[in-house]
């Protein structure tokens, strides 16, 4: 069995190397997990006798076939527990991701497997991040581009919110953006702000928050020149 400091590094290492497409290196893992270079290297080696980590000297880690589907399995745990919190106990979205951090441990696959049938089995988190079904495969997605990429002009539908902490969803929150929700660009500053018209009105997101949001390009908004 591992324990829930393992199951942590599996999900950090899948979800940096998901975002890189690279393998993990040792400080990349400990400013993700806020732990020392030398605790990383010893969990990593616990990981590798167990065959769940594959480790290159100076090339970092990445994750085995057998610690891709431990991984998986801990985020459909941690995304359901998400939807779950939000849909029947009424979290909000900002905090639901520190407490499904402390549940996703300690939840059974029935209970798991209980919980996506009460919800439906929905196919992503209340900040679109797709949860892996009972075969741990994803859901087809529509391709995304970020925020920061769409043309002024563009009318757009909000499809996830990336790799976000609790202050950054709130202000999201205060500006209408979720996702499901469309969005006009108004304008594109070339310092990376983005205007844009929510259904609560216009706002004007700074650059570190519109890298984290990823869209649907849906027509170029009707009066608004590109």
């Amino acid at each position: 069995m591992l324990s829930a400091v393992m199951e942590d590094y599996i999900k950090a290492i899948y979800t940096i190397e998901s975002d890189s497409g690279e393998r993990v290196s040792t400080s990349t893992l400990a400013d993700e997990l806020d732990v020392t270079a030398p605790t990383v290297s010893s969990t990593l080696k616990k990981l590798e006798e167990r065959g769940l980590v594959d480790r290159e000297e100076y090339k970092g880690v990445t994750l085995t076939e057998e610690g891709e589907l431990v991984a998986l399995e801990i985020l459909r745990h941690h995304r359901l527990l998400e939807a779950f919190l939000t849909d029947q106990l009424d979290y909000d979205w900002a905090d639901v991701h520190d407490e499904a951090d402390r549940l996703e441990h300690h939840v059974s696959e029935e209970l798991t497997d209980r919980i996506a049938e009460s919800l439906g089995n929905p196919p992503v988190d209340p900040h679109g991040d797709p949860i892996p079904d009972a075969d741990l495969s994803f859901p087809e997605e529509s391709e995304t581009i970020r925020l920061a990429d769409a043309d002024k002009g563009e009318c757009v539908t909000v499809r996830r919110i990336r790799h976000q902490g609790n202050a950054e969803l709130r202000y999201l929150a205060d500006a209408g953006v979720r996702p499901g929700m469309e969005l006009t660009v108004v304008d594109v500053a070339p310092f990376g702000m983005v205007t844009v018209e929510t259904a609560t009105g216009t706002q004007s997101l700074p650059e570190d928050i519109v890298q984290l949001i990823e869209v649907v390009p849906l027509a170029v908004a009707d009066g608004v020149e590109s």
